[in-house]
């Protein structure tokens, strides 16, 4: 398949250009979207002196878990479930449209050891599969409310490693998530980290699929932490 062009939504830094992240909305959202509601939980965007935040939207496909309804997901799934295989074509080929991203910012004049990607739900495991197979230089990773399958490619690609050490994973999740289930997302982090991932997990009471401030509070802190100058 031909790499799509990515339509994208940004909020640019106050100051000099010298990082990005990339944060990739859950099945069905964009990035217009997901840039609205990181506003409406936080009151305010997602902004940085000198890092751009980037908001692509992925191209609506046929999607399985909506009975091949075409919605705009990162790639296709047979279920929302653990246990099931990955559809790795679609995964594969949303890796090379969104490298294309990540070629853009390199060409902007920012090395990936300055950029983080990261995403909510479907946009958390398209980070995973993104950063660790195919730009495991990135300065991190987050992962919000998200998991991967129980025979990912990913524990693969961790554990079979050349670059090290490899970027830290950020994952947050809530309690009472009853799409994608808190042990769900408790067990791809234990598994990330036994392949070698170096990773911490925030657990939110009572939070169902959702954002809420303290968890975007803590994903902003961490971005500085991973992206000061």
């Amino acid at each position: 398949m031909a790499a799509v062009k990515l339509q994208k939504s940004v909020v640019s830094q106050a100051g000099k250009h010298s990082a990005s992240v990339i944060f990739l909305h859950g099945s069905g959202d964009t990035g217009p979207g997901l840039r609205r509601w990181v506003y409406d939980v936080l009151g305010q965007n997602l902004a940085f002196e000198n890092i751009r935040v980037i908001y692509p939207t992925a191209p609506a496909r046929p999607y399985t878990p909506m009975r091949g309804a075409q919605s705009n997901v990162w790639f296709d799934r047979h279920k929302i479930s653990q246990h099931c295989p990955e559809h790795l074509e679609s995964i594969d080929s949303m890796c090379d449209n969104l490298s294309a991203i990540v070629q853009e910012e390199i060409r902007a004049g920012i090395p990936k050891h300055r950029m983080v990607i990261g995403g909510f739900s479907m946009g958390g495991a398209m980070a995973l599969h993104l950063a660790c197979r195919y730009h495991q230089d990135v300065a991190g990773i987050f992962a919000l409310s998200s998991f991967l399958n129980k025979d990912s490619v990913v524990y693969q690609a961790v554990e079979n490693a050349s670059q090290q050490p490899l970027p830290e994973l950020l994952q947050c999740h809530g309690t009472a998530d009853e799409l994608v289930f808190h042990s769900w997302g408790e067990e791809t982090n234990s598994l990330l980290k036994k392949a070698g991932l170096n990773t911490s997990f925030h657990s939110f009471p009572d939070l169902n699929h959702q954002l809420c401030r303290q968890e975007l509070e803590l994903l902003h802190s961490w971005i500085l932490k991973k992206l000061s100058l």
